[in-house]
């Protein structure tokens, strides 16, 4: 793939409630953006005619009723559904939720079958999106069920990637669910990750720890002394530049993931807290570790301030162009390993 080929990039409409459809349109209405790529949005005309005419009057989209009428240069929205549905900006309820899903499911439907290159998400309700067809965690949950592979949330920034370990369960299930495999099996998926996808030879991962202080020699919870340490000192000998466990507080704040190409937390709150409190707003969600890129913005539904023009574009816009520089990443990384094996094979 040439550098100036356009990636299709399907683009899923979130709660239709929330701010993803504003933030969307915020981020076509400026036209350079359709230099980068070919967007489909998946959804409803309609819809996105109800927030178009508030956040971005100006803005031509093409409606297509297939994903074969895709037309380069054009933003595009397939209808994925003809009937009229109440959009309520500002609401959670199960109209919001019943059509993200539908939303969501067509747009992956369409990324598995090749007619899309890469996906980039628009913030979920994770409540009100449950059903009987859907009944995962969030996003990173079903695509895993979709596509290939073994799934890894990562946000990041251009200085910070943050992996977690453990995503979307219980605090009180942590403890119990963080083993030695588990570890190895993020640790392995991050590694590739910021191999093929970010273009980092070879890359440097900080493991925090799990207790406060990373358990104080076992005063303070044993897992740090007798899962993390074992299973970090493992990944070394087996030659992969790990380093870890350390207490996440002064981690953050003394800087020192500047040191380091990726961090990888036990759990989500331990990750994302600083993260958000360093990056918010310019960070990305991604899913590391399936054959196919998927990113978000890292903010949620923001139902508090949908209908209100107030929503801010740029984190949607870094997923953007996040999504398709991995593509690429991924491409020449490819391209790449299958010389080497041809050239390999010729001698």
């Amino acid at each position: 793939m040439e550098a100036t080929d356009k990636i299709k990039v399907g683009i899923s409409l979130g709660d239709i409630n929330g701010i993803g459809i504003e933030v969307i349109l915020k981020a076509f209405n400026d036209k350079r953006m359709l230099d980068f790529c070919t967007p489909i949005l998946f959804g409803s005309s309609k819809v996105v005619a109800f927030y178009k005419k508030e956040v971005a009057p100006n803005i031509q989209i093409q409606v297509i009723s297939d994903i074969k009428q895709v037309v380069d240069g054009k933003i595009n929205v397939l209808n994925v559904w003809k009937e009229d549905v109440e959009v309520s900006p500002g609401h959670s309820n199960e109209i919001g939720g019943k059509y993200s899903f539908l939303s969501l499911k067509s747009a992956v439907k369409s990324l598995k079958e090749g007619f899309v290159d890469t996906l980039v998400t628009a913030p979920i309700n994770k409540e009100n999106i449950q059903s009987d067809d859907f009944h995962f965690a969030g996003h990173t949950e079903y695509l895993e069920s979709e596509l290939k592979g073994s799934s890894l949330m990562i946000l990041m920034t251009d200085e910070l990637k943050v992996g977690l370990v453990t995503g979307h369960i219980p605090v009180s299930e942590i403890s119990s669910a963080i083993t030695e495999d588990l570890i190895t099996q993020k640790v392995k998926v991050l590694y590739n990750s910021l191999i093929q996808d970010f273009g980092i030879e070879r890359p440097k991962i900080a493991l925090l720890g799990l207790n406060p202080h990373c358990g104080d020699n076992g005063v303070i919870g044993k897992e740090d002394e007798e899962v993390i340490k074992p299973t970090v000192q493992k990944i070394q000998d087996g030659g992969k530049l790990v380093y870890g466990p350390y207490a996440a507080d002064g981690f953050f704040g003394s800087k020192a993931y500047k040191n380091f190409d990726a961090v990888l937390a036990m759990y989500h709150d331990q990750g994302l807290a600083p993260f958000k409190s360093l990056s918010f707003g310019n960070g990305v969600n991604y899913t590391a570790g399936l054959d196919k890129v998927r990113t978000s913005p890292d903010h949620g539904t923001g139902f508090d301030i949908s209908g209100k023009g107030m929503a801010d574009e740029s984190s949607f816009k870094e997923a953007l162009f996040s999504a398709i520089e991995i593509h690429r990443n991924r491409v020449n990384f490819k391209e790449l390993t299958q010389n080497v094996l041809k050239v390999s094979k010729r001698k």
